[in-house]
Order: C-alpha cells, then structure tokens, then sequence
C-alpha cells in the first residue's frame, strides 16, 4: 500500500475534503485563466474555456457516477476541443493548466482502479490530451514539456502502485490458499484419527461378544475419542470465523510437541495395538517447537493409518532421533489384515500427502511403504 492510500485510510474525512477541494481550486483555475486572457478570439477562447470547466468537473468524485464514465467523457471533451483549435482557429496564448492538471488525476485513477484492457485504451487517452493541451497554442512553449513530463511521471508511478497492489493480491491469496492448506490437514489429522478410533471400536463390538464391564470399557473410549473430535472440530471453525484467519501465516504456531506424543502413544495403545515409543534422551530440550509440532502429527497419521489398514498387528515401534541430516521419526507396524471400514470411512489416501507436505515444508522427506520384515514403515526425516 502506498503511503497516500495508507494515510488515506487513516484519515478518511480529509481524505474526501481533499478530493473535493482539489477539482474546485482547478475550476478556479480556470476560471482565472479565462479571465486574464479574455482578449482572445471568442471562438478559440470560449473553447477552451467550456473545455476546461466540463474536464475539471469531470475530475471531481461525483456520487452516483462512477470514475470510468467521468474520465470517458473527460477525455472525449478535451480531444474535443483540441481538434476543433489544432485545426480552426487556434488562440494566441493557452496556458490550460487546469484542464491539464485534472487530466492527471484522472489518468492516475484510471491507471489504479480500472480495469486492464479499460486502462489500457483510456490511459493513454488521458495521458496523450495532457501534453495536447499546450499544444493548441500557436506557439507552443515550456508548457508542452513540462505537462509531457508530469503524464510520463504520473502514468509510471501509477503504473507502479498497481503492480504493487497486484502482487500484494497473490501473495495474499498465497497465504489464504496456505492457509486453507494447513486447516484442511489439520482437519485430517486430528478429526479422523478420533473418527477412525471410534468406527474401530465399534465394529470390534459389533463383530465380537462382550461383557458388560467391556462394553461399558469400549462405549468410555468412544465417548472419550467423540469429545476430543468435537473439541478439535469447535477449535478448527473458531479459527475459520476469525476475521485474521486468512491474513496470518500458516503453520508459524506449533499445536502439539513431544509431551503431546507421548500421551498419544499412550492412548492408543488402550484402544489399538500396544506402542513402543523410543525418544532419544535430552531431545525434548534441544529439538525446536515447529519440528517437534510437525513430527506429532506424522506420528498421528501413521497411527490413523494403522487402526485402518493394520487391523490385526500386535505391536507399533515409534522412534524418534536425530541423524545427520536432522530429526529421524520411524513409526512401524507388524502388518495384519486390512479392518473392515466402509469406502468412506478408508479417506482417499489424503493423509499419506498430509504428511509428505509437513515434511516437505520443513525442507525434509518422507518414505512410505512395506517394511522388510513384514508390516508397514514410515520414515520420516526433518532437518533441524
């Protein structure tokens, strides 16, 4: 944003003042104008006169009539009356410093705010009228270099601005997009690893007998799994509906660390197959949040994918720990038949590219696939 736009919006009532006392001093401009060269032909003079009034006019932010249809007939007015003077009967001396100057401030406008192929054909337009305005003097002077110039300038510098505003638009819509991105993986990550332990323990109920004290067991987990999803759920849309959502970095706060891995081990270990979890001594104080953060949900996906495609493994090796190139996460499984999901409930492989993306992010890869030793591997390597 530039500094007049940015000083514009912090003062928005002299900002309107402005934008209407410029058009006003230009009219008077004029009007001066007209009244200390009265002694020319009354052809030419009235021309130029009418002209310069009906373009000043134009400058001014009329409500209800929008810029283009202004600057439109800004720009017919003027090559109007240049053409009728150029080739009738020119004045001796045109000074036109007004109808120039609005001329300016309709081609910067214009320039800003219109749009690409209107601004292309209307730019010029306004541009070539200003340095035509001292042309129409029988003997033109300094003024036609010097208004050239200001419409070079003027055209340049808006020019720029409206680069400027359209990279800030992409690297806007960059963000939001990276944004969207990274709740859509958090949506995965925390969502469907509850959901998927709930679907579990319910078909493991439904296909096999037991007891009161293990049905009361079962129907605690999923009532436990059910209140984290919908507390995951509520966090995710009050991120959605906050106003700053879209304009705030994604991925720069860490949602969960290596205390956090831990108690997720812990609690699948009492719905799903027991975890080792092996994490190399003194690396809580020395890994960083971000990779810590992203090395949580790796591990929290490769366990969702175990509680669905692993459905009879007897064991889960989790490992983490630094190697020369950075941060190893391993999370291993001894294989087993598929559970039986319906198609809905299987995803459509949108975890796996989740955490291949984390990796990514950070600089590092991920590897995915049968281990050899039977079972399922996930290796996963962050730089630190």
């Amino acid at each position: 944003m530039s500094p007049l736009a940015a000083w514009s919006r912090r003062h928005p009532r002299a900002a309107d003042r402005i934008r209407i006392l410029l058009p006003v001093l230009l009219l008077g401009l004029v009007v001066v104008e007209g009244l200390v060269l009265d002694r020319q032909p009354a052809f030419p003079h009235v021309t130029v006169w009418i002209s310069g009034i009906l373009v000043c006019l134009s400058a001014a932010p009329w409500p209800g009539l929008p810029l283009l249809a202004r600057a439109w007939f800004a720009a017919a007015t003027t090559w109007t009356a240049t053409l009728l003077l150029i080739f009738g009967n020119p004045p001796d001396v045109v000074w036109g410093a007004g109808e120039a100057i609005a001329l300016l401030v309709l081609l910067s406008q214009v320039l800003l705010r219109a749009p690409a192929r209107t601004a292309a054909v209307l730019g010029p337009l306004l541009g070539l009228g200003c340095m035509a305005v001292p042309v129409r003097d029988t003997d033109p002077g300094r003024f036609t270099l010097l208004f050239s110039v200001l419409a070079v300038v003027v055209g340049a510098y808006s020019l720029l601005l409206r680069l400027q505003a359209v990279q800030r638009v992409r690297e806007l819509r960059a963000v939001r997009t990276a944004e969207r991105l990274e709740l859509a993986r958090e949506l995965h990550d925390l969502v469907a690893h509850h959901v998927t332990g709930i679907v579990v323990e319910a078909r493991a109920a439904r296909f096999t007998k037991v007891t009161a004290e293990r049905a009361a067991e079962i129907f605690g987990r999923i009532e436990t799994a059910g209140d984290e999803a919908l507390g995951s759920m509520r966090r995710l849309v009050t991120i959605l509906r906050r106003e700053d959502a879209a304009a705030a970095p994604a991925g720069t706060t860490p949602v969960a660390g290596l205390a956090d891995l831990r108690r997720l081990a812990e609690r699948f270990s009492t719905t799903g197959p027991p975890v080792v979890l092996s994490i190399e001594e003194g690396l809580d104080d020395r890994l960083p949040d971000h990779v810590a953060a992203t090395a949580h949900r790796i591990v929290l996906e490769a366990l969702t994918n175990v509680s669905k495609h692993a459905a009879t493994a007897t064991a889960v090796r989790i490992g983490l720990r630094t190697v020369p190139t950075g941060l190893e996460v391993r999370v291993a499984d001894d294989g087993g038949r598929p559970a039986r999901l319906s198609d809905e409930a299987r995803g459509g492989g949108y975890g796996l590219a989740g955490m291949a993306e984390r990796a990514e992010a950070l600089g590092g890869s991920l590897t995915a696939g049968p281990a050899p030793e039977g079972g399922w591997l996930v290796t996963a390597v962050l730089p630190l």
